[in-house]
């Protein structure tokens, strides 16, 4: 990752990203939706969908693959939480996302891992992949993330009851 003129920030503790997942996955949205957050080694962020629910499948037209919409919504996740790899502490939000699928995702998991491939002062560039139950890449985005300047309201947690 290439980072801004005044040399590479310092990554956030391993101990704070856990929190941030923790509390995150704690949200009622994810819980609904049945995803988890993690940051696996502080290096990238990883979206698991450990049960595909039947409200998740529909994808084309089918009973057994995932609908293009649940998988938008986990590169969503995936690409806009990678803010936190700069900083946890402060807000962001996606703003732009290119996708590609390559084979329908199928079985009963997926998993999303996105990481960030360059940033400037406010926006960082991320790229993601969609795995299916068997570990088969399916699906491929990029995206685009703006780095806010202002903190969570809570001050410690992205998480929205």
């Amino acid at each position: 990752m290439s980072d801004s003129p005044s040399g590479p920030p310092a990554r956030p503790s391993q101990a704070d990203l856990d929190r941030y997942a923790a509390l995150f996955t704690q949200s009622l949205s994810l819980r609904y939706f049945g995803a988890h957050l993690s940051f696996p080694e502080g290096k990238k962020v990883v979206v698991t969908l450990p049960e595909v629910r039947p409200e998740h499948r529909g994808g084309l037209g089918t009973a057994s693959a995932v609908n293009g919409a649940i998988l938008a919504a986990l590169f969503d996740l995936a690409i806009g939480c990678s803010g936190a790899l700069v900083d946890p502490s402060r807000r962001c939000a996606t703003v732009q996302l290119s996708m590609s699928f390559e084979r329908p995702v199928t079985g009963d998991a997926i998993r999303v891992e996105a990481e960030l491939t360059s940033r400037s002062v406010s926006l960082l560039f991320a790229s993601a992949q969609v795995y299916d139950s068997q570990g088969r890449a399916c699906g491929r985005c990029q995206g685009v993330v703006k780095l806010s300047t202002l903190p969570w309201p809570s001050g410690e947690s992205p998480a929205v009851n």
